[in-house]
């Protein structure tokens, strides 16, 4: 008798896949239209496939707790050839390609029915029936079934932690066996607890990637910064040069530093800047109140006190909240460019690069002359700010660090 495959369908507008929690049919059963024969379950809720049409259960070719993709093939019945016609009407014509495999098994496994299953692939997508289209090839964990993330939660892993998995289940989704493995592994290599500092830091960056962040960048003079920090004591960093001159330039345009929250812009009524201080194991990111009104003299001295604090690991939580920016000089590392991420609380973040000597053509002298000369960036949540008000406050920044007798 011919056949009519049994499809998993689209189960939501969002669902890619569903694990297979019961079968409730087994071949050789009678079975009517409509009929729910097996129970899968997705990230929301569990819901029943039911049959096409009526007819026999000619094959089962899934197996429980293993998961699948929208458009899969569950199985087949037998039906009656007015009912084959139907359907083969109604089925999607196949895209042209080289055959792959649905599910692809390792060496060290028996290859199950399911697994040599065969699909047509065309442009990396699997086939399907009325649903969203499924890679078959897809790598690593952009899928998992609500067993494998159940695991997840209990042991606090992110699907970042689990990205470098090669899936062995359908579509190369990431199974549970595919986990224990990984965390085996994992068990059989030298590893430490994580620090507070060192999770806290994963954390936050976790929960500001979540954001469309973008950076722009320019080149300032240092050499006026470097003259001018002769004449103080105590003296300066450029780090803390440009902690204030990022303090002025937000006190003349606050909105630059205003959250997004839901539908709302949130404005701090206190600019508060925090600078990155680099502690063992981690980065601390005591917040300068007011920056505003805090001298170049009187930054100096609490940054000073900043680093035995944080070389102590004293620097508590209250002096690390409530910031609107931060400033970060990588440029003690070496380091000429860079890309550091604003906090989960804050809008913006001031990097600094190295400073080295470089020819600056100078129109007076009509010749070459060399200048100290730094890479600096703005990494800003683009909710918040555009490209626009970036340029303008990151120019404003720069002029303030060429005139430092404004600071």
């Amino acid at each position: 008798m011919p056949q009519v495959p049994i499809i998993m369908p689209q189960l939501g507008e969002s669902i890619a896949e569903a694990t297979i929690v019961d079968i409730k049919v087994k071949p050789g059963d009678d079975i009517a239209d409509d009929q729910e024969i097996i129970d899968v379950e997705t990230n929301k809720a569990v819901m029943g496939v039911t049959t096409p049409c009526k007819g026999k259960i000619a094959q089962i070719t899934v197996q429980l707790k293993e998961t699948y993709p929208v458009g899969a093939i569950l199985g087949y019945i037998e039906a009656s050839e007015a009912d084959a016609a139907r359907f083969a009407k109604q089925a999607p014509s196949p895209a042209q390609g080289e055959v792959a495999e649905e599910i692809p098994a390792r060496a060290d496994q028996e290859i199950t029915p399911a697994r040599e299953k065969k699909v047509v692939a065309g442009d990396g997508d699997g086939a399907r029936a009325g649903g969203l289209p499924v890679p078959v090839v897809a790598k690593g964990a952009t899928f998992m079934s609500p067993r494998v993330r159940a695991r997840m939660a209990e042991l606090q892993l992110t699907t970042a932690d689990l990205a470098g998995i090669m899936g062995t289940g359908a579509g190369n989704r990431v199974t549970i066996k595919d986990l224990e493995n990984f965390l085996h592994k994992i068990d059989n290599q030298t590893a430490q607890h994580a620090s507070a500092i060192r999770a806290g830091v994963a954390d936050a960056m976790r929960r500001s990637w979540t954001r469309p962040l973008s950076t722009i960048g320019s080149s300032v003079n240092l050499d006026p910064v470097l003259q001018d920090r002769q004449s103080r004591d105590p003296k300066p960093g450029p780090g803390l040069y440009a902690l204030r001159a990022l303090a002025l330039a937000l006190a003349e345009t606050p909105g630059a530093a205003a959250k997004l929250i839901g539908n709302r812009i949130v404005q701090s009524n206190s600019l508060d800047i925090g600078i990155a201080v680099e502690a063992e194991d981690g980065i601390m990111v005591p917040v300068i109140r007011s920056a505003e009104k805090t001298s170049l003299a009187e930054l100096a001295t609490k940054y000073k006190e900043l680093i035995e604090l944080a070389r102590q690991r004293r620097i508590s939580p209250d002096m690390q909240a409530g910031g609107v920016a931060t400033v970060s000089n990588f440029g003690t590392f070496g380091m000429e460019w860079g890309t550091p991420i604003p906090l989960p609380d804050q809008t913006l973040l001031l990097g600094l690069g190295a400073g080295k000597k470089v020819p600056s053509w100078d129109e007076e002298k009509h010749e070459f002359v060399p200048r100290t000369e730094a890479q600096i960036t703005l990494s800003f949540d683009h909710r918040s700010v555009d490209g626009g008000g970036a340029g303008r406050l990151l120019k404003r920044v720069i002029e303030s660090l060429e005139s430092p007798n404004q600071l």
